[in-house]
């Protein structure tokens, strides 16, 4: 999973698996649901994230993560 903010356009984009978007939903204002062709979800896609989201702070827990990158 990644987690991908565009500081220009205000948007945060949600990576939830390395599949391919074949479709996408719009399930309320600014928020897009990417699926793949078997109906999966993929990605979802906030606009105006700031306005939307706490974006200050993440907190990870208890996830089972075998590898944590942080960039900048």
């Amino acid at each position: 999973m990644k987690l991908n903010y565009y500081p220009e356009t205000d948007s945060l984009y949600i990576d939830l698996s390395s599949g391919v978007s074949a479709d996408s939903i719009e399930i309320s204002e600014g928020i897009v649901v990417d699926y793949d062709a078997s109906g999966k979800v993929v990605g979802i896609d906030i606009d105006n994230a700031s306005h939307k989201l706490e974006l200050k702070e993440l907190i990870l827990t208890k996830l089972p993560l075998e590898k944590q990158k942080l960039s900048a």
